[in-house]
């Protein structure tokens, strides 16, 4: 299964596709308009089966207006690509899933991704995370996760 994930920003917003559950196949930062574009292009092509798109959620807190222009963006994308091929994923569910625990910090998830893809070596030259930086990691735990949750797994350990 050919999974779309994006990690929507304000501005910019990273996106990853993975074939299925540990092959990541590309991943690029673009602008939202140019995510827009990138979107359509997915959209028009039936390899790409599903988008999952890291969700905003509530959770009683104060937030300025980068969090509101992201969640306009995120409704833009997710009706770019399909409401009928888009699921949103809150990030509490992602955490949950890959650390066993609801609010780790980036640094944790980005552990747990790396531990599943087999330790240090993954991230250097040659091994399937070199390159991965920034926002990609949120973007590729969406992806894990919503490849795991279809698959029947649970959490990801190798």
């Amino acid at each position: 299964m050919r999974i779309l994930a994006i990690d929507p920003g304000p501005t910019k917003s990273t996106y990853v596709v993975t074939v299925g559950r540990n092959h990541i196949e590309e991943f690029q930062e673009l602008s939202n308009p140019g995510m827009l574009w990138k979107l359509r292009q997915f959209r028009d092509h039936a390899s790409v089966v599903t988008c999952v798109i890291e969700q905003i959620r509530g959770y009683g807190l104060r937030v300025g207006n980068e969090v509101f222009d992201t969640c306009h963006w995120s409704g833009r994308f997710h009706q770019e690509f399909g409401e009928e091929r888009t699921v949103l994923m809150p990030r509490r569910d992602v955490a949950l899933h890959l650390c066993g625990n609801a609010s780790p910090g980036d640094k944790f998830i980005r552990q747990a991704i790396i531990d599943r893809f087999g330790g240090p070596a993954a991230i250097k030259k040659g091994g399937p995370l070199y390159r991965v930086a920034g926002d990609t990691w949120a973007a590729l735990a969406v992806a894990l996760t919503f490849g795991d949750q279809q698959s029947g797994g649970t959490l990801c350990h190798p």
